[in-house]
């Protein structure tokens, strides 16, 4: 590796607009092609991402056997012909599994009271042929005959709606283009709901279609105004009542309709009042709603169906108890949360004199939550369960006997020893005084001398926590003596909402201090040293990379953004992308607030790249993506490769046929990770360890 190819230079064309009496050069504005979201056919545009991917082929020519051996490791790491635990829905068990070598997964059901095992979606044969393949909603109908399902096979999210019948094998002639929601039948078995994307890639309906009807003929029952707003479908767990759900990043409106005549005047729980979310669930005529109207820990309110708007307390708000969901079953409802940062899984009855239990778990430090229920009247709840040292668990845990039963416990045909592994939750202080949490997990022989490499990992956006569960991949650094962290950041809700509106709009860079602050709290400790740290983050998480690569860039050994969102200013002031209206409230609305126009421009990772030296980057995208545009990353390669002052490798890998999620099947995106992990490794000097 001591000699490279040439990277590619992208061209620069003048290109410039005023916002706020600031003007913005932007040299590398072209490589966005005209006319999106058509389909990107300008020569120069394809012409430069290709040169790109050849220049990356190059680079990581040398690292092929180490990648293969990375591959091999990771994938005798995976039960090839794995399965679910099947479970019961109605007349059915339904699971489940893959062939032996297959990509992606096949769908089974077989009686209750016994009876052969029915095919009812082969995964592998839809996809047969196709670059990429997604399978996006799945559900049968309530009557067990039908089978609606929704495909992508581009990776622009734009979903194709087929339902099959489950008794003959054959596709009806209902097929429903351009949906982007879940599918949710009506009781009768007769039509569902479902959502058509707009031109803009945005939800703003929910829609009926009635078995054997032309889907331009579908009724619309709800239609959202507000660009910013994003309507789902859903159902109440008794399946009592279809759910039409419209929000934002901070507030939500909730309608009802009956599942048995959706044709009915939906039933508004709650009119939309600003920063206000709740969620609805039902038991018997009463509503079950979880808000956080008076708390930024929520709480748990019930209302009369016939009186939605007035609410009575059912559980306070905590301080210390994070609430994160209510399931209501037949007998009893669950409350899921976090406890101080951990999961917890509390069982209450309908009757208030009788005190909740939460399920005790085996560690001190875990993953838990709900698993497949699909069912009302259960006595059994289906769990999940893991930790950093852990393999998955499926549990069932007995309501009446308040024992947890293992089912399952994940496969690594290879083998796994959780004692050769250590798990630390630490807190390390940030530079304004507050307590960040970081889990780590390392060989037990990794030294504390500050001689060993670290990977580090964040997201810290939209109040979505990283959980410190397992990682089959996550060993083949581990095995090489590396330490694996994840910092819990301000931006996610790892400790409660507060922690997440502590990381966005005004106080964004928190996330990214955050970020650094524990990087060097895991060098005081003894973890690490600067230059020694590989840190990864996807798409937000990868506009943290570009942020932290620009404050402290001496820091990294190697940076790896996966689809980042890293153009920050122009997709902001762009609101004709897909999804800038609803991100308004995350990040800020630049077009009509100068205060949110210079402090996006302060840390936009694009703006505010600079002439120093720069460590390693392995940068990647997805032409097809919707959420985060393939020229973000472009871009950015481009103006650092132009600009930095040093001589590390930079590659830029754009998937040509797909989107956000890179590579749709198993072994296919595993290859990705096997090389994405190799660069890792060459560039924190461990090549040899191949």
């Amino acid at each position: 590796m001591t000699t490279s190819p040439r990277p590619p230079v992208a061209a620069t064309r003048p290109h410039s607009y005023t916002r706020h009496g600031v003007t913005i050069e932007d040299p590398w504005a072209w490589i966005r092609a005209p006319g999106y979201p058509a389909p990107v056919e300008d020569a120069d545009v394809l012409g430069y991402l290709e040169a790109e991917n050849a220049y990356y082929e190059a680079v990581m020519e040398p690292l092929k056997p180490l990648a293969d051996t990375l591959f091999t490791e990771m994938r005798g790491r995976i039960k090839e012909d794995d399965a679910t635990v099947p479970q019961k829905d109605g007349d059915w068990l339904y699971w489940t599994d893959f062939e032996k070598g297959g990509e992606y997964r096949r769908w089974w059901r077989k009686p209750v009271g016994g009876g052969e095992d029915q095919l009812i979606l082969d995964e592998p044969a839809l996809a047969k042929g196709k670059e990429y393949f997604s399978l996006g909603a799945f559900a049968v109908s309530p009557d067990g005959r039908l089978l609606a399902y929704a495909v992508d096979d581009s990776g622009a999210e734009r979903f194709e709606i087929r339902v099959k019948d489950l008794e003959t094998g054959a596709l009806l002639p209902d097929t429903i283009p351009g949906m982007l929601s879940s599918i949710v039948w009506t009781a009768d078995s007769k039509g569902f709901l479902y959502g058509l994307a707009n031109e803009h890639w945005r939800t703003d309906n929910a829609r009926w279609h009635r078995l054997g009807d032309d889907p331009a003929d579908d009724v619309e029952l709800y239609h959202e105004d507000d660009d910013g707003w994003r309507v789902s479908v859903g159902e109440t767990q008794s399946r009592n009542w279809l759910v039409i759900s419209a929000g934002d990043h901070v507030t939500s409106e909730i309608y009802l309709l009956p599942a048995d005549n959706p044709a009915a005047e939906p039933i508004l729980v709650a009119a939309r009042k600003p920063g206000r979310e709740y969620d609805v669930e039902e038991h018997d005529g009463t509503l079950f709603i979880h808000t956080n109207d008076t708390h930024t820990n929520w709480r748990l309110v019930t209302a009369s169906i016939d009186a939605p708007g007035d609410w009575v307390e059912r559980i306070a708000p905590s301080d210390d108890f994070y609430m994160t969901g209510v399931t209501c079953f037949a007998d009893f409802f669950v409350v899921e949360g976090r406890d101080r940062g951990l999961d917890q899984v509390e069982i209450h009855r309908y009757d208030p004199t009788i005190a909740p239990h939460r399920i005790v778990f085996p560690e001190s430090s875990y993953v838990a939550g709900e698993g497949d229920n699909p069912e009302y009247a259960i006595t059994k709840l289906r769990l999940g369960y893991e930790s950093m040292v852990t393999p998955g668990t499926v549990y069932d845990y007995d309501i009446a006997t308040g024992t947890l039963e293992t089912l399952k416990v994940q496969e690594i045909p290879s083998g796994y020893d959780a004692s050769g592994y250590a798990s630390e939750r630490l807190e390390i202080t940030a530079r304004d005084g507050t307590a960040v949490p970081v889990s780590v997990v390392y060989p037990k022989d990794f030294p504390r001398d500050g001689s060993g490499r670290l990977y580090l990992y964040a997201y810290g956006a939209y109040g979505h926590a990283i959980p410190p569960g397992f990682s089959t991949g996550r060993l083949s650094f581990l095995d090489r003596g590396m330490a694996y962290a994840i910092a819990h950041i301000r931006g996610g809700d790892d400790l409660g909402q507060q922690w997440y509106l502590d990381g966005k709009l005004e106080k964004r860079t928190n996330s990214f201090t955050d970020f650094v602050d524990a990087a060097k709290g895991l060098i005081e400790r003894g973890f690490t040293a600067p230059g020694n740290i590989a840190i990864c983050g996807r798409s937000a998480g990868g506009e943290l990379m570009g942020a932290v690569a620009n404050s402290d860039p001496d820091l990294w050994g190697v940076v790896v953004a996966d689809v980042p969102f890293v153009d920050v200013l122009n997709t902001m002031l762009d609101e004709s992308l897909p999804l800038t209206p609803g991100e308004w409230p995350e990040w800020g609305n630049p077009i009509e607030d100068k205060a949110a126009f210079d402090l996006i421009r302060s840390y936009s990772p694009y703006d505010n790249v600079e002439a120093k030296p720069y460590p390693p980057m392995f940068i990647s995208g997805g032409l097809n993506d919707p959420r985060v545009t393939y020229w973000e990353p472009a871009k950015w390669a481009a103006k650092l490769r132009a600009t930095r002052t040093d001589d590390h490798v930079l590659v830029l890998k754009t998937n040509m046929g797909a989107g956000h999620g890179g590579k749709s099947g198993r072994w296919e995106s595993l290859r990705e990770a096997a090389e994405e992990n190799a660069f890792v490794l060459w560039q924190l000097g461990l090549a040899e360890m191949g």
